[in-house]
Parts: C-alpha cells; sequence; structure tokens
C-alpha cells in the first residue's frame, strides 16, 4: 500500500470534505517529514479572539488596548486577497466580521476576521510572508 501524498491538493480538499460531512472541527497529522493540519472553519470562515489583552503601546489612547491576531494555521500571510489591487492602509477601523487578512496554502485561503470592532495598527508579519501556527500577524486596538 502506497502513502497518502499530503502535499497534494485534492487530498487535502478531500480530507477537508470527509471530516465537515463528518462534523469534525480540525486534523492534525504529524509525519517525520513533515505535518499537516487542517481547521475546519464555520461559513463565516476562522474567527480570531483574544482572551488577554497586550500592555498599551505609547501613543495609545486612554482606556483602550491592543489584541495581536495570530495565525490559524502554518501558510503565507496576505494583508488583501492576493487577486485584490486595492492595498489596505493601516491604521484603518475594522468591525468585528471584517476580514482583516488571510493565511494560505496554495490555491486555499483561510480568512482572518477581527472577531471585534476597533482600529487595525500594525502589521507584524510581513505581507506574503511564510508563517507558522500562533505566530503573531497583527494588532488591533480595541476600544473600551
Amino acid at each position: 500500500m502506497s502513502a497518502i501524498d499530503f502535499s497534494d491538493p485534492a487530498t487535502i480538499a478531500l480530507l477537508t470534505e470527509a471530516l465537515t460531512a463528518a462534523g469534525v472541527d480540525g486534523l492534525e497529522i504529524s509525519r517525520p517529514g513533515g505535518q499537516l493540519r487542517i481547521v475546519v472553519a464555520g461559513k463565516d470562515g476562522a474567527r480570531i479572539s483574544s482572551t488577554k489583552a497586550t500592555p498599551r503601546a505609547p501613543g495609545l489612547a486612554p482606556g483602550s488596548a491592543a489584541a495581536v491576531v495570530k495565525a490559524p494555521m502554518a501558510g503565507r500571510f496576505y494583508v488583501e486577497h492576493p487577486a485584490s489591487a486595492a492595498p489596505q492602509n493601516l491604521p484603518r477601523s475594522v468591525s468585528d466580521a471584517d476580514i482583516i487578512g488571510f493565511v494560505g496554502v496554495g490555491h486555499i485561503l483561510l480568512p482572518l476576521r477581527a472577531g471585534r470592532s476597533g482600529v487595525l495598527t500594525r502589521l507584524l508579519a510581513e505581507p506574503d510572508a511564510l508563517v507558522g501556527f500562533g505566530d503573531p500577524l497583527l494588532e488591533i486596538e480595541f476600544q473600551s
């Protein structure tokens, strides 16, 4: 029996469909040659939430806090959709449902949603950089 090729997009798509049909939220497979992590998001995409505010950065308004948005999986970090021609400038206001970036593997893009309203203040990772699970990507200033 031959080994499953986890680098094949068709295999990843088949696994994702099977996980979704089974109601499973995700899967992680580790082998000596690499690791595959699939996170099945709801119809609204991945929600990014912060449970702990980071210390206030200099220049932030009193009563505000900043939260760091981290990568939900390994892949390439995009601030805007790769097909978009309009650059997103910072700082900019975001609502809880706004897509603030993407993490992509091949042709698969996982949208990153703000999760809370605030001001997207700075990038913590370079656009088009290869990022790992949990790497800091963006900082959002929340108003209280």
